[in-house]
């Protein structure tokens, strides 16, 4: 099977681990990975910001980047959230409208291909620690992806996955959302912080490198113990 990776902005300049961990991943389950280098920005930055009209541009760049792609796939729920969104955005343009759709539909967020493409959860991994886990909010609320991590950390040997108080909450990042209204962020980003030690967990597992990075960051600032990883580092440790 020939898989296109959707690395991502963050991946690229912040996350690198996690984006090896999910190359390395897929190639051992089978899959032929392949990197389109024409991709960049999904256009969610500005998007969210209200610059529809700018972002599109960066959205049909990574609808040509991808084009020839058999499956899409990203280490990110909440960028394949974005491409989803295309359809919606290029309903009205004759031109894009078809191919915003096919990129759409043979886009999958990593766990989600795993389990409902591959039809595998347990990927032969071992990670004996002590963790919990954070449901990023795009993945859940947009692409509905709720049971693939789970269904997949539970067959990694080893593992003893605590479950964390007030899940469904936002960790506070939100893209820009951080930036424009840093107190309110770092409010919730306590809270998450606070509910993460509740566990006593050694490990904060997240299948979205933007929570995970403004997770880290506050566990740093306020000098805790907390190690954080992405899914795919946990599912290709062995």
């Amino acid at each position: 099977m020939r898989v296109s990776l959707f690395a991502t902005c963050l991946v690229d300049l912040f996350k690198t681990e996690a984006g090896k961990a999910t190359v390395e991943l897929l190639e051992r389950l089978g899959c032929e990975v392949e990197f389109p280098e024409k991709q960049v920005c999904c256009g969610q930055p500005a998007y969210n910001s209200g610059y529809v009209k700018e972002a599109k541009e960066a959205m049909k760049n990574m609808i040509r980047a991808f084009e020839k792609a058999e499956y899409v796939v990203s280490p990110s729920g909440s960028c394949v959230a974005m491409f989803k969104e295309y359809p919606h955005l290029f309903e009205n343009d004759s031109k894009w409208r078809d191919q915003s759709k096919a990129l759409a539909n043979k886009t999958y967020e990593l766990t989600d291909f795993i389990v409902n493409v591959l039809k595998m959860e347990d990927v032969g991994a071992s990670f004996p620690a002590k963790a919990t886990y954070h449901t990023s909010c795009h993945m859940t609320r947009l692409l509905k992806v709720t049971d693939s991590p789970f269904k997949l950390l539970k067959n990694v040997k080893g593992l003893q996955l605590e479950p964390l108080p007030h899940a469904q909450n936002c960790c506070g990042f939100g893209g820009t959302f951080s930036v424009k209204m840093g107190a309110i962020s770092e409010q919730m980003v306590d809270e998450k912080v606070d509910c993460i030690e509740r566990t006593e967990a050694d490990f904060l597992i997240g299948s979205d490198c933007g929570c995970l990075m403004n997770i880290g960051g506050r566990i740093d600032r306020k000098g805790r113990p907390v190690k954080v990883m992405h899914i795919a580092e946990v599912l290709n440790h062995q």
